[in-house]
């Protein structure tokens, strides 16, 4: 059953994933890429006071997404820095 979720970029995600460095980017679409078969991958951590938010780790990026198993769907809200990962959200 390969690549049975759906994932879906929000304009937000897109915009910041635009800003990093290049030599990173590539990494981040390749981590992303296996959410399609396992969403919760053992390296995922739930988002404190969320309800379906997780974030994955690429090195120093954070990527921030949400999960709607009925829907089958992954919506990519946020790759940030570390640091700025988890402001205002």
């Amino acid at each position: 059953m390969r690549g049975s979720y759906k994932v879906e970029w929000k304009k937000s995600a897109v915009k910041e994933l635009k800003k990093i460095d290049s030599k990173y980017i590539h990494r981040i679409i390749e981590a992303v890429e296996p959410l399609t078969d396992d969403p919760f991958p053992p390296q995922t951590r739930k988002l404190v006071e969320s309800k379906s938010s997780y974030r994955i780790r690429i090195g120093d990026y954070r990527v921030v997404y949400g999960v709607d198993t009925e829907n089958k769907i992954i919506s990519i809200y946020r790759v940030r820095h570390r640091k700025d990962a988890y402001r205002n959200f």
